[in-house]
């Protein structure tokens, strides 16, 4: 018997998995301290955004069966600037997935810890956290059994406990809805709120995404006539991911009934939940942790085997050597940080230049080539979509000036 909801779920469930990790919850979750609902609008933003950019990859793979590197390789006719495209857009997303990756573990094993013991071995006062190990165990089983469906499926499951978790604890705190429905349709920000409104959407809009969604869409659809079908469920993976992102800014404005100084992160909402969840508090955000901790662990290395494949013209499918070798290397480096309780602060800072710089460079590249009408034909961009893609990329190049100035205060 067809599964009615099969048109419903596919590549971009792989993108709202790959953009709802453990950074996107403590985003959120101080979005949610600091200025209550106020910020929910740069979500809204931030979710029609990621639509109209992954809408623009999806039809690309599609149309030409190509992934995004393989037409960014093929469509920069000069050698010098094809060669500094690849090697730039190859930093930011194999290093800066690599950087990330830790986070991906070490929040997963946060919300494993939360309802269950943590596996910590210690040896001359060196600690190795082997729960850092098994999670990496399952993600690489997962990956390394070369099923797209079965990845889309575990993917989808953990999408929809992370969907029950925090739309169920936003619908039991019983929040403001006029308030909520201000602060998603009413644009509004201090001098302060102005970086966080920044780091909604950086978090949202994500450049490795571009070349997972224009790989993975091949794998499902194989003819134009399918485009509709693709936008359908492109708008419900987007949207479910940016639900439950809104849902998490919700819960956290709730929980932290004006104490800013007690919710400093994701983890410290359990504790502040309790009140209104009680004994169910620490089961939530433990599950939802997990879940996003583990979706992005699997997605962020596809994605980076996705854009080197594309970008160095491999063929093979996801059971291919190389392609194997390059999720590896972002999952064993992923797993080596997070075992060794490494702070990947550092890491991470580096990882949000890349991706801040690279993010409105990415973007230009796929505007130039979703206008070719000799590589796409009648399907490439229309007015509209060129508006709102200059828009974005506009939007971007602030991420980019905020990822890269942060990181220079620090320094």
């Amino acid at each position: 018997m067809k599964n009615p909801l099969k048109k419903y779920f596919g590549p971009s469930t792989l993108v709202a998995a790959a953009f709802i990790g453990p950074g996107t919850v403590t985003v959120c979750t101080l979005a949610g301290v600091r200025s209550g609902y106020m910020l929910l609008w740069a979500l809204v933003f931030s979710v029609i955004a990621t639509i109209t950019l992954q809408e623009m990859t999806g039809r690309l793979g599609i149309v030409t069966q190509k992934g995004f590197g393989e037409a960014i390789r093929e469509q920069l006719g000069h050698p010098i600037l094809k060669i500094a495209g690849i090697l730039l857009v190859m930093s930011a997303i194999v290093i800066g997935n690599i950087a990330y990756e830790g986070g991906n573990i070490s929040g997963a094993v946060l919300g494993w810890e939360e309802f269950f013991v943590g596996l910590d071995v210690t040896i001359n006062g060196f600690t190795l956290r082997l729960t850092s190990v098994l999670i990496g165990a399952v993600a690489f089983t997962l990956l390394f059994s070369g099923s797209f469906k079965r990845i889309v499926n575990v993917m989808t499951a953990l999408v929809g406990i992370m969907s029950v978790v925090f739309v169920t604890t936003t619908i039991v705190i019983s929040p403001d809805i006029t308030g909520i429905l201000k602060g998603m349709f009413i644009p509004r920000a201090s001098a302060d709120e102005f970086l966080t409104v920044i780091a909604l959407i950086g978090t949202t809009v994500v450049p490795y995404n571009l070349f997972l969604h224009a790989s993975t869409v091949q794998e499902r659809y194989s003819s134009y006539t399918q485009l509709s079908d693709m936008r359908i469920e492109n708008a419900v993976g987007i949207i479910l991911g940016g639900l439950i992102s809104i849902c998490v800014v919700i819960t956290s404005a709730a929980a932290a009934n004006g104490s800013l100084e007690e919710v400093k992160s994701a983890a410290d909402m359990a504790q502040q939940l309790e009140p209104l969840l009680g004994s169910w508090a620490k089961t939530f955000m433990g599950i939802g942790l997990f879940a996003a901790g583990i979706t992005s662990a699997v997605t962020a290395p596809l994605a980076a085997a996705y854009a080197t494949k594309g970008l160095l013209g491999w063929n093979g499918d996801l059971k291919d050597t190389k392609f194997r070798v390059v999720w590896m290397l972002v999952l064993f480096t992923g797993v080596i940080f997070s075992a060794v309780s490494y702070n990947p602060v550092k890491l991470i800072e580096f990882a949000q230049v890349a991706n801040g710089i690279t993010l409105p460079v990415i973007a230009a590249f796929l505007l130039y080539i979703m206008n070719k009408p000799l590589f796409l034909g009648s399907n490439r961009n229309n007015l509209r979509q060129n508006v709102f893609g200059v828009i974005v990329i506009l939007v971007a190049l602030l991420v980019g000036f905020r990822s890269l100035n942060s990181v220079l205060n620090i320094l």
